[in-house]
């Protein structure tokens, strides 16, 4: 039968043409022209802060895989339809007579017509979405070429971990991208064998040309032989099992014992049978029969059912679930040791800490040789709570609107005069969102408003003098200013103080254009009362030339950089301002802490950035949600992402006037860091280059000790059956000074070694407290160094999980903070504040909980602040209590800790300036109230009248009965009680002589 003849194709005009290629090339300038200027801000970029190598490195990388994904799916897909082309049927039958028209014909006509527009567009267009696709995951294939050895082998292979990490995710990666392009390629022949009518669905049954199906029977069973790689890989695969997560039973990670000996065997089954299935594919090229396929694609499918699936199941609910506890033993232990090996954890010392716990009949005083053994402690006990001070810095230090500090105060450790003490710190940014008015004018926000100035301090452990419920000016911080004027008391310099690089300066059109014309005056703005400045340092990129202006111009969408007469030839651009910004670019395979802290080394102001190295997975290992793990009551929302291993192998700084980055190695056993200092050879500094000055203000950062913290809730555990049965759990307690329900956060301290027994010397720690599981009291101590010395050694008292006779456990927070605020010391301390007739809120400082005199102390500020619109937190008064004792309150810190300690000698130093020194009371006798301080009718030292004395002991009768009412949940006991407590207020101010005033609400 004779061909049906062709139908024309319609032909473009010539000015259709053109009008088409003029629009693809205008197209095409827009976009390839904004990504170009965008890649030469990268460019030019790099090549300031001296990490061009990361850029080219990176990029070629990038064109590397690109290339490879675009002839890899181009290729194979132009092939396919180049066969298909070349074996079509010489002669298609036309329709019969009567018969509906071939619907293909007339694109069969057009693709005839012109054979290589499609043979070469389609698979360009392929080839283009899949090399875009590809040059993203840059990371996979440089860690595939770099690894380096972990020299720790798997349990179940026995292969070195880099495998695992570095090589199974690239062999992965090649897999899929083979199956995508096998899939394209079938359906592509498919469709093309059905337009050349080697496929024909005419008849009952249709009909199938020799060659395609050949051609299909080749890319099916090609398909099939590499699913059998996929099961090889599968095996592999199981070691990172979350079926028992999954399951919501046994919370471990790693192969189970059904994974073992179920669904490992059942990969292997499998890849046998699809190597059976690809061959009778194969068999297809010159066979003429397709059952033969069919019957082994079924056979492969139903045995996936069967062996990968039902099996596994089966003996699971039979042999695993009853014995549970004895079948999955060796894979929990398995799991626990990934988890420390992948988390830093092997080394924690676990030290037993049994405190001196009061009974319930009474409370024991610390022997006083060990309070004074507790010096190092008990010295420097901050009391200052930077997430509490923000405000009170802010109205205090800002000067202006424009200027801002950090919402978290940060705090690090200074020695000044000879005395090591910390501090709490903020930096006085530019914020260029805080701009006003005529201040947000484009040549204010980017030429003028370009810096911040100078950095205020606060000693953690005094205020300026005590608060009381009268005095406005008390409880404030010792403020130390160093700024460009003033070297303060960390010997900042001119330069050093300017703040061009910093947190508040981030984001796409956040950028500053410094410098100037020659001889011009300096136009820079740099505080109240000083003239304008200049800058002068090496920081950004020159925009001097009309080239650079003009690029500069087009990047931000802004032609004043074009046309401004301000900017000359010694002009720089300074962008990518922030911390955390400039280090991720400059390492972009490091995950960075979200509390980047200022520091002063040699006389510049440092950023300190830490940098975590993480895999998403590593063999048997936990795999964490951070954005659980970090998340605290200060930080609700934590670190996107999860992670099978993290380190904090890498320091990095970023000068805040210069903003010359520095990267430096700071564990040289991460495998992780040391495959990425192959990729990057120049980018790391090694170790020995930190400089002294600088190891001195590193800290442990909070997120990878909060992910530790909670790892060691389940991970401290050695044995598996305790493990499996969550015997001896722990648990992050909540915060009990917030609103919230979130975990309560870490805390820096200056304090003694935890270590019992350990040299009296003071050092640099984080610690926070757990609880036991679904209990509230204490169960553990966790605390980590960050001592140049003995940085990172983590330290866990564990407390004792049972007391013998009438013994009360340690409190948790959440105990602590309910009597702490229910006591009579506090609440006659609080009185005098309730009763000023000033309205004022109450708000709660960090609890601390501090190992001391071989046992616990609990010390927590309380804030007042003034409600009005320029207040702020002020320090009003300290409760400290010593294990299950008394509670003591004093508006300064020596004073509760005597009444705590029932009058045990405090150390000697401990008098410290701005701690109330000169308004302290007589030591108390044990047992004695010294909270409150002097009430009114009657000074410090003397008795108080005898009416006085029948009022306050009305009130704390009163008092006494609201807490048991309030605890028992008996209203008409606490109307009761509220009453006694209104009859004893109003004798208090009879016997007082005080006016008479309607209650402030004190909100405590």
């Amino acid at each position: 039968m004779a061909n049906r003849p062709p139908t024309a194709t319609p032909q473009l005009s010539r000015r259709t043409k053109t009008l088409l290629i003029v629009g693809v090339v205008a197209l095409v300038v827009l976009l390839g022209g904004a990504r170009l200027v965008d890649v030469y801000v990268d460019w030019a970029w790099f090549g300031e802060v001296g990490f061009r190598g990361v850029f080219t490195t990176i990029l070629w990388t990038r064109v590397l895989q690109f290339v490879f994904a675009a002839v890899l799916m181009g290729g194979l897909l132009a092939l396919n339809l180049v066969i298909a082309y070349r074996v079509r049927p010489v002669f298609v039958p036309v329709a019969a007579a009567g018969a509906a028209e071939d619907p293909v014909a007339r694109y069969r006509t057009v693709v005839l017509a012109r054979p290589l527009w499609f043979a070469v567009g389609i698979p360009a267009v392929v080839a283009l979405i899949a090399g875009l696709s590809a040059q993203a995951d840059w990371q996979t294939f440089q860690m595939f070429l770099h690894g380096t050895p972990f020299g720790i082998a798997d349990p179940v292979f026995g292969h070195d971990i880099a495998f695992y990490v570095f090589s199974l995710p690239f062999y992965r990666s090649m897999l899929s991208w083979l199956f995508v392009a096998i899939a394209v390629s079938f359906i592509a022949a498919l469709v093309a064998h059905y337009l050349f009518g080697g496929i024909r669905l005419a008849g009952r049954n249709g009909a199938v040309a020799p060659a395609a199906r050949a051609h299909l029977a080749v890319l099916a069973g090609t398909f099939v032989l590499l699913k059998a790689v996929a099961y090889f890989f599968d095996r592999y695969e199981l070691l990172f099992s979350d079926r028992k997560a999954a399951e919501g039973g046994a919370n471990f990670f790693g192969a189970t014992y059904t994974d073992l000996n179920a669904a490992m065997p059942a990969k292997l089954i499998l890849l046998i049978i699809a190597v059976i299935c690809a061959a009778a594919f194969f068999s297809a090229v010159v066979l003429r029969n397709l059952q033969i396929p069919a019957i082994a694609l079924a056979l492969l499918v139903l045995s996936s059912v069967l062996v990968g699936a039902a099996w596994p199941a089966v003996l699971e609910q039979v042999s695993v679930r009853p014995n549970a506890i004895d079948r999955e033993a060796q894979s929990i232990s398995w799991n626990i040791a990934a988890t420390r090996q992948a988390f830093g954890l092997t080394d924690v010392s676990v030290v037993p800490y049994a405190p001196q716990v009061a009974s319930a009949n009474g409370s024991a005083a610390a022997p006083p040789q060990d309070v004074a053994n507790s010096q190092a402690t008990l010295d420097n006990i901050r009391i200052q709570d930077p997430s509490r001070l923000n405000r009170t810095f802010a109205v205090q230090q800002q000067l202006t609107n424009f200027y801002s500090f950090s919402p978290d105060l940060d705090i690090d450790r200074y020695t000044v005069n000879g005395q090591r003490q910390d501090f709490v710190l903020a930096a006085r940014e530019i914020n260029p969102d805080a701009l006003i008015g005529n201040q947000q004018d484009w040549i204010n926000r980017h030429l003028v408003y370009t810096h911040g100035q100078g950095l205020v301090s606060a000693p953690a452990d005094r205020v300026n003098v005590p608060s009381n419920a009268e005095a406005s000016q008390g409880g404030l911080p010792q403020f130390e200013v160093s700024d460009s004027s003033n070297p303060g008391p960390f010997g900042l310099s001119p330069d050093g103080a300017r703040i061009y690089y910093g947190e508040f300066v981030g984001g796409t059109d956040d950028y500053a254009i410094v410098g100037g014309n020659p001889g011009s005056p300096p136009r820079e703005y740099d505080g109240p009362g000083r003239p304008a400045t200049a800058y002068t340092g090496p920081g950004g990129v020159p925009v001097g030339n009309w080239a650079q202006r003009l690029i500069f111009a087009a990047a931000y969408g802004e032609r004043n950089i074009l046309f401004n007469g301000s900017i000359g030839e010694d002009s720089r651009i300074l962008y990518n301002r922030t911390p955390i910004e400039r280090v991720q670019k400059v390492a972009p395979w490091l995950r960075t802490d979200v509390d980047p802290y200022p520091a002063v080394v040699d006389g510049r102001m440092q950023w300190i950035v830490d940098g975590y190295t993480t895999l998403p997975r590593y063999p048997y290992a936990q795999q964490v949600g951070l954005a659980d793990a970090t998340a605290d009551s200060l930080r609700p929302t934590g670190s996107p992402g999860t992670a099978g291993y993290m380190r904090n192998s890498v320091k990095a700084t970023v000068d805040a006037y210069s903003g010359e980055v520095r990267i430096y190695q700071v564990d040289d056993q991460d495998p992780v860091l040391r495959t990425w200092m192959n990729v990057f050879p120049d980018v790391v500094r090694p170790e020995a280059e930190v400089p002294d000055a600088l190891r001195a203000h590193f800290r442990y950062p909070e997120d990878i000790f909060k992910v530790q913290r909670d790892l060691l809730t389940r991970y401290h555990v050695e044995n598996p059956r305790d493990f499996f049965s969550t015997q001896n759990f722990w648990t992050v307690p909540e915060d009990p000074t917030r609103e919230s329900n979130a975990s309560i956060p870490p805390y820096y301290l200056l304090a003694g070694d935890p270590r019992p027994g350990a040299a009296p010397d003071t050092q640099f720690q984080m610690s926070s407290t757990l609880l036991a599981l679904s209990r509230p009291n204490l169960s553990a101590y966790l605390s980590v160094s960050s001592e140049p010395e003995s940085y990172g050694r983590m330290t866990v008292l564990e407390l004792p999980a049972q007391l013998t006779g009438d013994q009360r456990g340690p409190q948790g927070p959440q105990q602590v903070q309910a009597e702490l605020l229910t006591s009579n010391s506090v609440n006659q301390g609080l009185f005098p504040l309730r009763q000023s007739g000033t309205p004022v809120q109450v708000q709660y400082g960090n609890l601390l909980t501090l190992p001391v005199a071989g046992g616990l102390l609990y010390v927590e500020p309380i804030y007042v602040e003034r409600n009005a619109q320029t207040s702020f937190p002020q320090l009003f008064g300290v409760i400290a209590r010593f294990n299950n004792g008394d509670i003591g309150y004093a508006p300064t810190l020596q004073g509760a800790l005597q009444a705590a300690f029932q009058g045990v000698p405090l150390p000697p130093g401990l008098n410290v300036p701005g701690l109330g020194a000169t308004s302290q009371s007589p030591t108390p006798a044990p047992g004695a109230n010294t909270g409150s301080g002097p009430l009114p009718g009657g000074a410090p030292g003397q008795a108080l009248s005898p009416e006085l004395t029948q009022a306050v002991t009305a009130m704390n009768d009163a008092l006494d009965r609201l807490s048991q009412a309030q605890a028992a949940r008996d209203f008409r006991g606490i109307g009761d009680a509220e009453a006694a407590l209104d009859s004893a207020i109003a004798q208090f101010r009879s016997a007082t002589g005080a006016t008479p005033t309607t209650p402030a609400n004190a909100g405590g």
